[in-house]
Formats: C-alpha cells, sequence, structure tokens
C-alpha cells in the first residue's frame, strides 16, 4: 500500500504541477507571445550573419593515434591538404610552345594562391623538381628545367630537352601523364595562415574558379582537385539545399492543409517550426560557429521534427473542437495532453544528438550543437507557442464537425489495421517482424563504415571534380589518394642500415597489397641513389650495407621534401592507392598491422598514419567505434525516460522492440544502396531513432490513457490507432515525399540522405504502427497487471 501510495503522490504531484503550467502559460498568452517574437526577431538578426564554415582539420578525430602521427609530422611528410591542378592539351601533347608556356602561368597562378606553401609547389617548372644525372664527374642533379630558360625563349631543342629530362628523371606519371597529354602542379595548404586567420574554403573556390576561368579555352583544360576544391564545391551545392527545403515546405504545407482545411492551421505548425529554426541559426552564430556544408542539411531534418509534431498538435485540437469545446478549451487540451509524449520525444532527440559529441571530431560535435539547440528549441515553440498561438483563433463547431467527418471517412481503413490487436493477428505480426528483423542483422551485418565510391562520395559521378578525379587517376601512377607510414627510430640513425633494409622489406611487402598503386619511401630513394652513385648499374639498386655510404645517401635523400627528417629519427613510406574507398583502405591498414605485428626490429616503430587516407581511416576507425557505444546511450535514454513515466516494463519494451528492427532495416537499406556509415549518414540513422520512437510514444500515450479508464488492451489499441493514426500516417508520407525531393539535388549526398530518411520515416511508422500494437498485446497476456493502470500525470483527469 506504501508503494501505490507513493506512486499516486506522484502522478497527483505531476497533475497538478501540469495544470499549474497550463493556466500560467494561457493567463499570460499575450506577454508570453511578445516576448517570444521580440526574441524571434533578435535571433533572426544573428541568423542573418550566419555563414558557410568549413574546415580540413575540422574533420580530423582528435585524440587518434593517426592524427597524433599526422600533426606531429605533418611538416616533415606530404601533406594530406592537397591541391592538385593539371594542365591538359585538348588536342596533341603538352611537349609544345603553348603547352609549357601555359604551364609556366598556371604554376605562378598557383604559388600566388593564398594558403600556399610556395616552396612546396612542385612542377616542371619548380627548381624542386630536379633530374639525377651520372657523369665523368659523378652524381650530378639539376633542375628539370634550367633557371635560365624563360617560357618565350622556348624553342623544339629546348623542349625536346625539357621532355627528355622529364623522363630520365622519372617524372612520367608523376608530373606528366603517361600518355603526355597533359602536366601537373602540386601544392600544399596551409589551413590557417602566419596571422592565425583561417582560410574560407568558399572563398576559395571561386579563386579556383577564376583560375579556371582565365587558363582554360579552346586548346587547354585545366583539371583542379583536392579537399579545397572539394568542400567548395559541396558549399556551391549546399546553397541549394534552400531551394529543395523551400519545395519541401510548399509540398508540407499543402499536405497540412489537405488534411485540416485551414489556412490557419496549416500555417501555425509550418511558422512555429520556422520560428525555432531562426532561433536555431542565431544561436548558432552567437556561439561563434559556422555551417559546415556537410551539416547543412542537419537544421531542415530537425525542422522536419517540429512539423511532425505541429500535426499532431492540430489533430488534437480539431478533435477537442468537435466534441463542443471553444478554441481555447481545445488548445488547453492540446497542450496539456500532448505535453508529456512531445517533451518525452523532444528529449529523446535531444538525447540522441547530443550523444553525438561521443565522437571525437570537431565537425560532428558542431553538428551535435547545431541539432541538439533545434531540437531544445522545439519544446517551446511546437508544444507551448503552438497551442498558446491557436488559443486565439475562433472556430466554429460545423468547422470541427466537418474536419473529424473527413478524419473518420480517411481513417475508415484504420479499422481494418486496427485488428492488428487481436491476438492472433498480433502472433502473425511478432512473428514477421522477427523473421524481417532476423533478415535485416544478417544483411547489415557487413555494412561498410565509410565512403564506398570513389572520388568525392558527396558529389555525383558525373560532377566536374569526380570527371577530373578520374582523368588524372587514369593518367598519373601516384594516384589522389595515399596513405604515409612512418618509421621511427633514435635520434641519428643514418648509419643505421637495419633500418633501411627493414623499410625496404616492409615496402616490398605492402607495394603488392591489393589497392595500392605505388609505393615511395626513404628506402626507395636508397636503392635509386645507390644504382646512380655506381654508373647506374642495376645490381646497385640496393640498400647499401656499408655504413658511411649508407649515411652519405641518407644526406642525399634528406635534400627531398617529404621522407625523412635530418637526422633519421623519422622515415616515411608514402602508399599511393587506387582510391579511398573504405575497403581498400582498411585493407591497407590491416596489411600494415600485420607486418608491424609480425616483423619487428628494436629501436625502430611502425606509426600509423599521415595522407589524406591515414586521415580518413582515423575518421572511419572513430565513426566504426562510436557507433555502438552511442546507439546505446540513445536507446538506455528512450529505456529511462519511458520507464520514468509510465513505470511499466511492458511500455519500454513495446516502445524500444520496433524501433530497432526499424533501425536494423535501415542498415539494410544503406548497404543495397551502397550507402556507406559516414559522419554525413550517422546523424541521419540518429534522427530516425528520435523519429521513430515519436510516433511509438504519441500511440502509446494514448494507449494508457484508454487503458486508465477501464478499456482492456485490445480496445485500447484500437481507439488509440484510429484517434492517432491517421496524423501519425499523414505525418510520415508528408515528412518522406518532402525531403524525398532531396533526390534530385546536385549533391550526391543529399539525395542519399533524403532516400534514406524518407524510407526511415515510412519504416519507422509502419513498425508503430503494426509491431508496437502486436508486442504491446502479447507483453500484456505474457505478463498480466496486477494493479489498474494509471495514464501518465494530467491525462488521468
Amino acid at each position: 500500500m506504501l508503494n501505490l501510495f507513493s506512486v499516486n503522490d506522484v502522478d497527483q504531484y505531476l497533475t497538478r504541477a501540469l495544470k499549474g503550467l497550463e493556466n500560467f502559460c494561457f493567463r499570460f498568452r499575450t506577454p508570453f507571445l511578445i516576448w517570444l517574437a521580440v526574441f524571434t526577431v533578435g535571433m533572426g538578426y544573428f541568423a542573418l550573419q550566419l555563414r558557410m564554415e568549413a574546415g580540413f582539420e575540422k574533420q580530423m578525430p582528435t585524440g587518434h593515434e593517426y592524427i597524433e602521427t599526422f600533426q606531429k609530422y605533418r611538416n616533415d611528410v606530404l601533406g594530406a591538404n592537397r591541391l592538385n591542378v593539371v594542365v591538359k592539351a585538348k588536342n596533341g601533347t603538352v611537349w609544345t610552345q603553348a603547352g609549357l608556356q601555359r604551364l609556366y602561368a598556371v604554376t605562378q597562378a598557383v604559388i600566388y594562391l593564398p594558403g600556399v606553401d610556395r616552396l612546396g609547389v612542385q612542377s616542371l617548372w619548380t627548381p624542386n623538381s630536379f633530374v639525377n644525372e651520372i657523369t665523368e664527374e659523378g652524381f650530378r642533379a639539376d633542375p628539370l628545367i634550367p633557371g635560365t630558360v624563360m617560357p618565350e625563349q622556348l624553342n623544339p631543342e629546348i623542349i625536346a630537352g625539357i621532355q627528355r629530362s622529364a623522363s630520365q628523371g622519372g617524372f612520367v606519371g608523376t608530373l606528366v601523364s603517361r600518355d603526355q597529354t597533359s602536366a601537373m602542379i602540386v601544392a600544399e595548404l596551409a589551413e590557417v595562415d602566419k596571422d592565425g586567420n583561417k582560410i574560407d574554403y568558399v572563398a576559395y573556390d571561386k579563386l579556383l574558379e577564376e583560375l579556371r576561368g582565365k587558363y582554360e579555352d579552346a586548346d587547354f583544360e585545366i583539371q583542379i582537385i583536392g579537399f579545397a576544391k572539394q568542400i567548395g564545391d559541396i558549399a556551391n551545392g549546399a546553397s541549394a539545399v534552400l531551394e529543395f527545403c523551400a519545395v519541401a515546405l510548399l509540398l508540407t504545407a499543402a499536405a497540412v492543409y489537405w488534411y485540416c482545411h485551414s489556412l490557419r492551421f496549416t500555417l501555425l505548425p509550418v511558422l512555429c517550426s520556422f520560428t525555432s529554426l531562426v532561433w536555431q541559426f542565431g544561436a548558432l552564430r552567437l556561439l561563434g560557429f559556422g555551417l559546415d556544408p556537410l551539416a547543412v542539411l542537419v537544421p531542415f531534418l530537425v525542422f522536419a521534427i517540429g512539423v511532425s509534431h505541429g500535426v499532431q498538435q492540430i489533430n488534437f485540437i480539431v478533435r477537442e473542437l468537435s466534441h463542443g469545446k471553444t478554441t481555447e478549451e481545445a488548445a488547453r487540451a492540446s497542450f496539456s495532453g500532448l505535453l508529456i509524449p512531445g517533451v518525452l520525444a523532444l528529449v529523446t532527440a535531444f538525447v540522441s544528438f547530443i550523444t553525438l559529441i561521443l565522437i571525437p571530431i570537431p565537425m560532428v560535435r558542431e553538428l551535435a550543437i547545431t541539432a541538439s539547440l533545434g531540437v531544445f528549441f522545439k519544446i517551446t515553440t511546437n508544444l507551448a507557442m503552438l497551442p498558446i498561438a491557436a488559443s486565439y483563433f475562433t472556430f466554429t463547431k460545423a468547422y470541427a464537425d466537418k474536419a473529424m467527418l473527413k478524419r473518420e471517412k480517411r481513417a475508415r481503413w484504420l479499422r481494418s489495421l486496427a485488428r492488428v490487436a487481436e491476438p492472433k493477428n498480433a502472433l502473425v505480426v511478432i512473428a514477421l517482424t522477427t523473421a524481417i528483423f532476423g533478415v535485416a542483422v544478417w544483411q547489415s551485418s557487413d555494412r561498410v563504415i565509410g565512403t564506398l565510391q570513389p572520388g568525392a562520395p558527396e558529389l555525383r559521378p558525373e560532377a566536374r571534380f569526380n570527371r577530373d578525379a578520374v582523368a588524372i587517376s587514369e593518367a598519373y601512377d601516384t594516384g589522389l589518394d595515399w596513405l604515409t607510414v612512418v618509421f621511427e627510430a633514435a635520434p641519428d640513425s643514418c648509419e643505421n642500415v637495419a633500418l633501411g633494409i627493414y623499410q625496404d622489406k616492409f615496402v616490398w611487402d605492402l607495394q603488392h597489397t591489393e589497392g595500392v598503386l605505388s609505393a615511395s619511401s626513404y628506402a626507395g630513394q636508397l636503392r635509386t641513389y645507390n644504382e646512380g652513385y655506381n654508373e647506374g648499374n642495376p645490381k646497385m639498386g640496393a640498400i647499401p650495407i656499408d655504413p658511411g655510404n649508407y649515411a652519405a645517401l641518407s644526406t642525399e635523400v634528406g635534400r627531398m621534401r617529404g621522407y625523412m627528417k635530418k637526422d633519421c629519427s623519422m622515415t616515411a613510406v608514402h602508399l599511393f592507392l587506387t582510391d579511398h574507398k573504405a575497403t581498400t583502405i582498411n585493407r591497407v591498414i590491416d596489411q600494415v598491422k600485420t607486418f608491424r605485428a609480425e616483423n619487428k626490429l628494436d629501436g625502430v616503430t611502425i606509426r600509423l598514419a599521415s595522407g589524406n587516407a591515414g586521415v580518413l581511416a582515423a575518421v572511419n576507425d572513430e565513426v566504426e567505434h562510436s557507433e555502438w557505444p552511442m546507439m546505446l546511450y540513445v536507446y538506455a535514454a528512450i529505456v529511462i525516460l519511458v520507464a520514468l513515466v509510465y513505470r511499466d516494463f511492458r511500455a519500454v519494451l513495446a516502445c524500444c522492440l520496433p524501433l530497432t528492427v526499424g533501425t536494423f532495416i535501415g542498415y539494410w537499406f544503406m548497404k543495397e544502396l551502397q550507402i556507406g556509415l559516414t559522419v554525413a549518414t550517422l546523424p541521419v540513422m540518429v534522427l530516425a531513432v528520435g523519429i521513430g520512437v515519436d510516433y511509438a510514444f504519441y500511440i502509446y500515450n494514448r494507449l494508457q490513457m484508454h487503458m486508465a479508464h477501464g478499456e482492456n488492451i485490445v480496445k485500447a489499441l484500437e481507439h488509440s490507432i484510429l484517434e492517432v493514426g491517421t496524423a501519425t500516417i499523414f505525418t510520415a508520407i508528408t515528412l518522406a515525399i518532402g525531403v524525398a525531393t532531396w533526390a534530385f539535388s546536385d549533391l550526391k549526398f543529399q539525395a542519399d540522405m533524403g532516400k534514406l530518411l524518407a524510407f526511415m520515416f515510412m519504416v519507422n511508422m509502419v513498425m508503430a504502427m503494426t509491431a508496437l500494437p502486436a508486442f504491446a498485446v502479447w507483453l500484456e497476456k505474457l505478463f498480466p497487471r496486477k494493479t489498474p493502470v494509471r495514464a501518465p500525470g494530467i491525462l488521468n483527469h
């Protein structure tokens, strides 16, 4: 009796608290709405100042082994933030006066781009491109194009000499394409300049396009790839997100009007959701954040959540109007009746997004803050502002009756669906759900973490960036993606012959790995120089075993950038990959780890990894290791919240089991459409959990209320489905149609997100309308209640 008395006390306290909050909000509704309007204007001022903001280092996981290696040796190895510019002759080869003059002009333009490490720029025209030659006087290294040669002095004889030097120096396949039609300029970018200013990648893309426009014509094509170009193209595509969101907004508004046949009820949920969007953008600006191009969809996904809750509010108000209540009474009933499931759903979504902070990637953490702010604001705009604003409207009972009649006609088929609550039918649904769950788990077990396509996965294959990437990768040997493996040794190891032999063995082992296009290493340079110093004798293309000779060759290698530190305490191996697919990178990483475990050398440590593939590997690694803990935290939050509100393990199971099935079906869908789990797709899966549980909460809340009024589980479920089923199905279909329009976006990742979201909206709705009632019925049969059901809080009145 004591426990029952305590529960009753909690219920009564919650009822009084909710009633007091309702009275307070509606008593001061005018000052409340005026304050919200003033606040919205203020936040709108800051929202207008929000700008796109991208960063290469924002994508790097903090504290990861690979990133620590990258940061430690970033000035000693090839930089991961590179820019590749190719001058390609549309007719003939690049070995013409016009071709080399154009290459010179573009090289100079690249050198003077902001953020470029000028000493690190390399092309046929830069002094760091030199040819090793054996002469009577010994080994000599001369610039590929002598400093005395100027572009206007080029003639057939000089051009032939340059072509011969490029071939002798091994630059065909690196700085010159294999078919001799193009030449490459490679530059490394520093994200922060000496004054501490970060690169504005959106503005930088405009500079690159100006360069292309200036030097590309009927005779020459300018191909540009690299992170700066990629993120710029994504940002340009992201600006079109507003157009698709506007289309989705119009479709949503049209659907809401069709549903309620009231312009005021149509504008209300849309305006309330838009208000929270303004607050969200303003808050981001005040916190000092920009909007990352890869996260630009998130605010509009949160907007969709708001519309979903708004439709439930409108549905509740119309139903109360049809029962003879005034608009204010109906708005009050909606406020108090949906506050518990609404807060429960939004808090769950808030927790879902905030768990993204577990992933130690700055961009993802900013995304988590962006989404969490939006969901938090929804509590005010959609659960309080909307019903309070609706209370000022005046609707006749005739309108409400007409609206309810239309809803009843639309809901006729729901009576057949409601039969899922009958035990025999429920058992069939449970069996089908279990079978589908098993297949989904099996099919999604080998889903890929990371990207599944070559080029920039955020862009479509036909995008200019990806066309350039494919053309360059087919014409050059070094590839566009590389993994740098670092060999650490004691200081002053330049006479440690064992180090070179050990690294040479490593290169031999790794270069035959599938996905490795070529390898360039300190050990490989030792081989080349040793052969050169011995009159080009191929037999001498080996690591010297004499410490003195070894040290002398190391000094020569040290003049080249990217292979070693001067004291040989760090030497590097650059593995150029065929692409940056997750499967390719993981295969090479695994092979490195295998070699490291099976082949050890005292005093030498093999460290992973730098290069752009190393950064991608670190990102994929963090996503993989964070996914399940994050999902467990999300589900733990749902379990705790449901348990606290309903105090019943049946409610926990009934709400969570369908959600789990829907999550794995989503993973299966991603695998079938070749959508990898990345920093862009992971938030969508989290959002899917948040949206999916919304449907479950609204249905289960009505179920609790009907059972508290003495109905058995079958009748209670039938009435719950009839009352909120139409709104739930309507919301899911409307949101799915809205985001499905994103499939036509120029950005592939936005198109993929649209497909995935539309699918998840529908799957979670189906699970909530079928699996939830079926589980609820059999949980009631298997675990009969010993005490009457008590609806939570104010619903108990």
